[in-house]
Formats: C-alpha cells, sequence, structure tokens
C-alpha cells in the first residue's frame, strides 16, 4: 500500500481529532450547564458545510468494474456445469470476450443445443419495477462458441446493487473517524455526492474513501520477475509490496478463495516479532472455504491481496480451520490502524471518479455565518421597533415572545440533532419576520373588537377567537410547502425547510398562547378601563 495514501489519511484523523476538540465545551459553558435542568436540550447545534468549512466531492461509480467480477463467478458454475456433458460436447475453454460476457469454445459444436439448455437451467429470474421481470443470464450460440451474457435486467438490478453498496460504505468509512453530520447521498445513476464539514481538505477526503481496499485471498500459480509476462486466460499477475519480496510478481488465480466481504472483524494488532499488524476474522461461510482450501493445498503458498497488490504469500504449513488470521507487511502503527478501519468499513464494490472537488475554508465559513447573524439581528431590531411603534404594550408583549421564539428553536434545533446551514440561517430570518404575522391579525382584529364598543376583556377573547382561524389556515399552508421541500429537495434546501418547519410551530405557540398569558396576566392585575391597541 503505498504510503502516500496512509500520509493522507493520517493527515484526515488529525484533522478530524482538530474538528472534535473544536466542539468541546469551555469551562464557563461547563459551569453554566451544571445548573441547566437534565430534561432540556443541551448539545450543540451541528454546523453545515458552508458555515464550518469542510469538503465536497462529486464521484461517479465505475459500475461496470462489478460484471468482471460477476462472470468470473459465473465461469464456475457454468464449468461445473458442463463437466457433466463432456460426452456430448467434448471439451471447452474459455476465450476473452467483451464486458458483461462470457465465451466459451466447445470441442463439439454439435452438443451446442445440450450445452445451451445446462446453461439455461442456470438462470434465475430477476423482478422489475414493471412487475415482468427476466432471468438474469441470456445464452445463445455463434458457431462452435457459447455466448453467456447479463441480461438487461441483471445489469440495471447490479447497478442499483453497487450504488447502495457504495454509498453505505463511504458513510461508513466517514463515520469511523467520528466525522460529524456528513452528508452522502446518491444523485442520479451512478453518481455519488459527498460533503463532510471539518476536514481540511478534499484531498484527504479523497484519501480516506477513493481507495478501495479490496481484500481477497488467492492461490499462488507462480511467480516472475517479469512484469509484462502473461498470466494465461484465468489468472492474474500482481506485484509484490513486501520489503524482502522487492521486485517480484506473482501469476494468481484470478478467482478469490476468500474475499473482504467475508471478513467480521479486523483490528490492529502486533505480530510475533513486535511489528505492527492487522488481525481479521471471518463469518462461518469464509471460515468454511478457507479451512476446506488450507487442508486441500497444505505446504503451497496462497496470496494475500489488497487492491492488486500482494501483502505477502505465506506458505500453508496446516489446515486453517479457525476462521481467523494475521496480516502482516512491514506497516506502521497508523498504517495498520487505517488498514483495519477500511477493512471493517469493507471493500467498495468498483471504482469511483471525482467529477468535481471543493474545499470550502473556515474563514469562509466564519464569513456566513458573520453575515447570518448581522442579517438575524437586523431583522430581529427592524420587527422589535416596527411592533413596538404600532402596538404600543402589546407590541412589547409580542417582542417577548418573539425572543422566546428564537430560543424555542435553536432549543428544537439542538433536541433534534439538527444541521444548521446557510439556507437554514435564512429560514430563521424568515421566520422572524412571519413569527409577528399572528400577532399582527391578533392585534388587528382586538382593535375591530374594541370599535364596536365592547369592553376590553371581551375584545381581547374575541380577538384570539377569531383570528384564530386565519392563524392556522396560513401556517398549515407554510407547514406543507415545508415538508414537501424536505421529502422533496436535499442538502441546503432541507437545512432550509426544516428551521422553516420549525419556526411555524414555535412561532404560532408563541403567538397563540405566549402573548395570551401575558396579556391576560397584565389585565387581571392592572384592570384598565381602556386598552390602546
Amino acid at each position: 500500500m503505498p504510503n502516500a495514501f496512509y500520509t493522507q489519511v493520517e493527515k484526515h484523523n488529525d484533522a478530524a481529532a482538530e474538528i472534535e476538540q473544536g466542539v468541546q465545551l469551555t469551562p464557563e459553558l461547563n459551569a453554566d450547564l451544571a445548573g441547566w435542568p437534565d430534561f432540556l436540550p443541551s448539545s450543540l447545534v451541528n454546523l453545515g458545510l458552508d458555515l464550518r468549512g469542510g469538503a465536497h466531492l462529486l464521484a461517479e461509480v465505475q459500475v461496470e468494474d462489478v460484471y468482471e467480477d460477476r462472470m468470473d463467478g459465473l465461469w464456475l458454475e457454468v464449468r461445473n456445469a458442463l463437466r457433466g456433458e463432456r460426452d456430448t460436447i467434448g471439451t471447452f475453454r474459455r476465450q476473452n470476450a467483451p464486458l458483461g460476457e462470457l465465451r466459451l469454445k466447445l470441442q463439439n459444436p454439435d452438443g451446442m443445443n445440450v450445452a445451451l439448455q445446462r446453461v439455461r437451467s442456470l438462470a434465475t429470474f430477476v423482478p422489475t419495477l414493471s412487475g415482468a421481470g427476466s432471468n438474469d443470464i441470456e445464452a445463445r450460440a455463434q458457431g462452435d462458441t457459447l455466448i453467456v451474457a447479463l441480461s438487461d435486467a441483471e445489469r440495471q438490478a447490479m447497478n442499483d446493487r453497487t450504488m447502495q453498496q457504495s454509498v453505505e460504505i463511504i458513510r461508513r468509512r466517514v463515520d469511523e473517524v467520528g466525522t460529524r453530520e456528513p452528508t452522502i447521498q446518491r444523485q442520479g445513476e451512478r453518481r455519488i455526492l459527498i460533503q463532510v464539514p471539518g476536514i481540511g481538505s478534499a484531498a484527504e477526503l479523497k484519501a480516506l474513501i477513493g481507495t478501495t481496499a479490496r481484500l481477497s485471498f488467492h492461490a499462488v500459480v507462480s511467480r516472475t520477475g517479469n512484469a509484462n509476462q502473461s498470466p494465461g486466460v484465468g489468472n492474474v499477475i500482481y506485484p509484490s509490496i513486501d520489503a524482502q519480496d522487492v521486485g517480484t510478481y506473482y501469476i494468481l488465480e484470478k478467482v478469490p478463495v476468500v474475499t473482504g466481504e467475508d471478513l467480521v472483524d479486523a483490528q490492529p494488532a502486533f505480530d510475533q516479532n513486535g511489528s505492527p499488524a492487522v488481525t481479521f476474522r471471518f463469518n462461518p461461510t469464509g471460515a468454511r472455504k478457507f479451512g476446506i482450501f488450507s487442508s486441500e493445498n497444505i505446504g503451497a503458498p496462497f496470496a494475500i491481496v489488497l487492491d492488486e497488490e500482494v501483502l505477502s504469500a505465506p506458505v500453508i504449513r496446516e489446515a486453517i480451520t479457525g476462521g481467523s488470521g494475521q496480516i502482516s507487511g512491514n506497516f506502521t502503527v497508523e498504517e495498520s490502524t487505517n488498514l483495519a478501519v477500511l477493512l471493517r468499513a469493507g471493500a467498495l464494490p468498483a471504482e469511483m471518479t471525482f467529477l468535481e472537488e471543493r474545499t470550502i475554508g473556515p474563514e469562509l465559513g466564519q464569513d456566513s455565518i458573520d453575515a447570518g447573524k448581522l442579517a438575524c439581528i437586523v431583522a430581529f431590531i427592524a420587527v422589535l421597533v416596527f411592533m413596538m411603534l404600532s402596538y404600543g404594550l402589546f407590541g412589547v408583549f409580542a417582542n417577548v415572545a418573539l425572543i422566546l421564539n428564537v430560543g424555542l428553536m435553536f432549543g428544537l434545533l439542538s433536541l433534534i440533532g439538527a444541521t444548521l446551514t446557510l439556507p437554514g440561517i435564512a429560514g430563521i430570518v424568515l421566520t422572524i419576520g412571519m413569527a409577528v404575522d399572528a400577532n399582527v391579525l391578533i392585534f388587528e382584529r382586538i382593535r375591530e373588537e374594541l370599535k364596536s364598543a365592547k369592553g376590553p376583556a371581551r375584545a381581547i377573547e374575541l380577538g384570539y377567537e377569531k383570528a384564530l382561524s386565519a392563524i392556522l389556515d396560513a401556517n398549515i399552508t407554510t407547514f406543507i410547502i415545508a415538508v414537501i421541500l424536505f421529502v422533496m429537495g436535499s442538502g441546503p434546501v432541507r437545512g432550509f425547510s426544516i428551521t422553516l418547519a420549525l419556526g411555524i410551530i414555535t412561532s404560532v405557540f408563541t403567538a397563540i398562547y405566549v402573548t395570551r398569558v401575558m396579556i391576560v396576566i397584565w389585565y387581571e392585575r392592572k384592570r384598565p378601563k381602556t386598552i390602546e391597541v
């Protein structure tokens, strides 16, 4: 494994540590939290990529890579199925074929119909959204050549599985290093959007998620010092990166005995010489496969391969039936730790090409925060002044409710663990303006009732009752829009919809209940004969 990769991942780990240190509470905040009720939210509000800085990547998954692995696995099934028909079809050899196809040259073309029948019996049904579905493989004859190809339905199903697996593995890799609130989501047919707040640069993020980390165990055919030597059909040639085996290339059987998919755990450790290593453990299926292979190949070497490089090729001294083992390969402690992280997270099923990458510095994020603060303060002061000038004492009540409204919004953001983005700040600013709408409706209704020669108490009561339906109608329709934005949108749009929806809930609560409680308490104490709204 190239040292450059580990250097990049080590830098990423350092950056992640700085991130976590950056969100630690100060002694003053810890002292304040000591007297804070346990049932109230006390966690920090997460900041999004545009406020905190970080890395943005748009990757394209090379879904065609999985076709070759699928055909290698299918070759074993076809070979076993046709072996029983050698009296009819004779011998057969695998030939080079286009991606997604398997081609076999038959010694006796007269047995082609029998071969086609045997291969078609291996097909399985693949359901589709339309409900029709089709078989996963198609077989046809071309002269003395049997062609087995993946059906369109199987290709689409494999593409979807590859994308889902890639998204999940990227998420696990990012979560392994403790990064807060990443955004990892599929876009289109074969693209994945990755946004990780707090990471130092896009290069560090690429080093973490761009490595395939595909571990496999192969039977060794031979060794050579010639990198250009043809390995033969059904074999591959990989270089050795073992310090004691520099310049050696191994010719291996292409189909692995066991792959990293059969791993259930991997941990950094030290070998018998005290050097850093990685211990691993197979699931029952992988343990059984490796146990059978090792018992049948005592005295023969097998290769431990990571991303098409041979880490080591030890000789099997005895059957390995315990389902666990150790990888040693001239690692440092950091390298063994990072390799264990990647193996636990799983191998990417296909390579990724990065189409877009951006690094958003923390200074830019701080500028956005400062601009957002300024916008909130200006909007807040403007609304406070307007309400006081327009409605006097009742405007003061509305302003107190507005302050409480903003506090409730941030409390709810902290409680549900939402991520605050720049569009989210825009939602807060919008909510500040919308929060007094309900109070304006109520106060204007109270003014109308006072003009009808009703007493203050009755005017206040009717003002709240008659304005309620208009308030609920207006806010419910806006809340529906916020829900639609959350369901249909992604990223920043969702951030805006969350703060908008929370703002609607808190503003309705403070307008209908909080201001009414304050006005009723004031009226019961003062008992004024007339009121001015």
